[in-house]
């Protein structure tokens, strides 16, 4: 990273009291910067109330913090009034189950959301770049041994589907209006604070000795990332020069499947859960295995954090806060 770059700056995190944006949060403000947040509000008696979940620690910290439904169309002058330097936007539904029973909700957050931040920062004269959060389950099954950016984009579920959309839009407004836009496509992301997906279900049920169940067979794998290296690929993104109009993957490059995470999980946590079968999900992606040949490349970056060494973080963490 370029030395005091954040320094000052003002930036905007939508998502900021989720998983990964509580720690790209913090982390801005130990850089220095002049953090708002954007975050999800609920109408209560004609006004909007939020809760922090990850970031309450952070509040006295924080410059603004905007309460708002982002698919509404109040989001863009909320934003452009704040005249952010930098956005970073992670507001997502996120949770690909989710969007099998409520696709119609998932892509109004996940695209119309983004719209609403790109038309905003058409309007901020002093705007430096704008990075849209994308997903590795953009691409959908590998159809070679890794997946680098030309992959064919085979979204298997409405929740993937939505972030195609949303990815796509965002490089267009590079194209069509010159937005200086950087696209982050992060592998799966894991640690602190995170409490859906495959890792955090099993260090919960693992520390509580319950059964561990693992969709069908158990072979579909998945290229693991600990959220301190994705949250300094963010941090690129968000600064780097050679990011604007790119899009990009961040991940280790190694694919686990869920037989050999499990087991992990299992043993670094002392548990005593046996592992069990279940039918297979709809929309599984039998795997996802980054190539991140491109970040290496443009950025210098790579994962330096192993999936094991980054579980045991992970349950320490989850054993002094969830019980």
């Amino acid at each position: 990273m370029a030395k005091n770059f954040w320094n000052l700056k003002h930036v905007l995190v939508t998502g900021a009291d989720g998983f990964m944006g509580s720690h790209l949060t913090e982390r801005l403000l130990n850089l220095g910067a002049k953090v708002s947040v954007l975050v999800r509000g609920t109408s209560v008696n004609g006004t909007f109330q939020y809760q922090l979940k990850n970031i309450e620690h952070l509040q006295k910290n924080l410059e603004r913090i905007i309460a708002v439904n982002i698919a509404s169309g109040d989001t863009i002058p909320l934003v452009v009034k704040l005249k952010p330097e930098v956005i970073f936007h992670l507001a997502a539904d996120a949770y690909v189950p989710y969007s099998f029973d409520r696709p119609l909700e998932v892509m109004a957050t996940n695209l119309n959301g983004t719209l609403n931040i790109l038309h905003a920062a058409m309007k901020i004269d002093r705007l430096e770049r704008v990075v849209c959060t994308s997903s590795s389950e953009i691409y959908g099954t590998a159809l070679k041994p890794k997946i680098d950016e030309l992959h064919p984009l085979n979204p298997t579920s409405p929740y993937a589907a939505s972030k195609v959309a949303a990815d796509r839009f965002a490089f267009s407004y590079w194209q069509t209006f010159g937005l200086p836009i950087s696209i982050i496509r992060p592998f799966n992301t894991y640690g602190p604070r995170h409490t859906y997906d495959v890792i955090p279900k099993f260090i919960r049920l693992a520390l509580k000795n319950e059964p561990i169940t693992i969709y069908g067979s158990g072979a579909q794998s998945r290229d693991f990332t600990y959220v301190d290296d994705m949250i300094r690929a963010f941090l690129i993104m968000g600064e780097n020069k050679k990011a604007i109009g790119q899009a990009v993957n961040f991940g280790t490059g190694k694919d686990v499947t869920m037989n050999k995470i499990a087991p992990l999980i299992v043993r670094f946590s002392g548990s005593k859960s046996k592992i069990v079968h279940t039918k297979k999900r709809l929309a599984e992606v039998k795997c996802l295995r980054c190539d991140a040949s491109k970040a290496s490349k443009l950025f210098n970056w790579k994962a330096t954090v192993s999936v094991e060494e980054g579980l045991k973080r992970n349950i320490e963490w989850a054993k002094k806060n969830w019980f």
